[in-house]
């Protein structure tokens, strides 16, 4: 990734320290405000193309803030932890620059998908953390519903499953929204995969050749 090098040596300072944590912390907010003092926020802050040409350009940071899960405290919370760990252990591993360059492609990939499509959300931004934590340790560890041991790749697996399923039944709108809401995980692990994909058909097609 000579590319995230050069751009962190130049704009290394300009990001924001412990992002995640921001953004948890914003979720944690609007869930509340939510629940106890006005129901109907989350349609003030979400991304829509009419408000947006109406003028309320707020939008264009404030979706980032409504929770995707939502339903009982208790659901909610647990979302809201294992966003914040997926959150912390990228931060960990990347540095602060990298971890707000991955969340800003998503983030604009939304907002273009919003322009392009009508709406956008931070479904597929928090999946793609997901994706990118899998990659990165696939065979750690964590416990399902704090029980059961089950190793991330797993988790992975699991996850884009529902999201390749989710995009194959959508409409074209809706796979275009999807595809560019992916920004970021198609921008830092889109040259690997592919990489690998290709080396992988390589084999095949050698080991097929082999067989004759």
């Amino acid at each position: 990734m000579n590319w995230l090098t050069k751009l962190e040596r130049k704009f290394g300072r300009y990001c924001i320290p412990n992002l995640i944590a921001l953004l948890v912390g914003g979720q944690i907010v609007v869930y509340a405000v939510a629940l106890f003092v006005n129901r109907y926020i989350t349609y003030s802050l979400s991304l829509t193309r009419p408000a947006l040409f109406a003028g309320e350009i707020w939008r264009l940071v404030t979706f980032l803030f409504v929770p995707q899960i939502s339903g009982s405290i208790l659901n909610f919370a647990l979302g809201a932890y294992f966003l914040w760990f997926l959150g912390s252990a990228l931060e960990a591993a990347w540095g602060d620059f990298r971890f707000n360059l991955y969340v800003l492609a998503g983030m604009l990939g939304a907002i273009l998908a919003c322009l392009v499509t009508g709406w956008a959300d931070t479904y597929c931004l928090e999946l793609s953390l997901l994706l990118a934590f899998a990659l990165l340790y696939p065979e750690m560890q964590v416990l399902l519903f704090f029980v059961i041991p089950i190793k991330v790749k797993y988790f992975g697996l699991f996850a884009a499953a529902i999201w390749v399923l989710s995009f194959l039944s959508a409409g074209w709108l809706t796979k275009l929204n999807y595809l560019l809401s992916m920004a970021g995980f198609i921008l830092f692990f889109g040259p690997v995969l592919w990489s690998n994909i290709r080396a992988w058909y390589r084999r095949e097609q050698w080991r097929r050749q082999n067989r004759r």
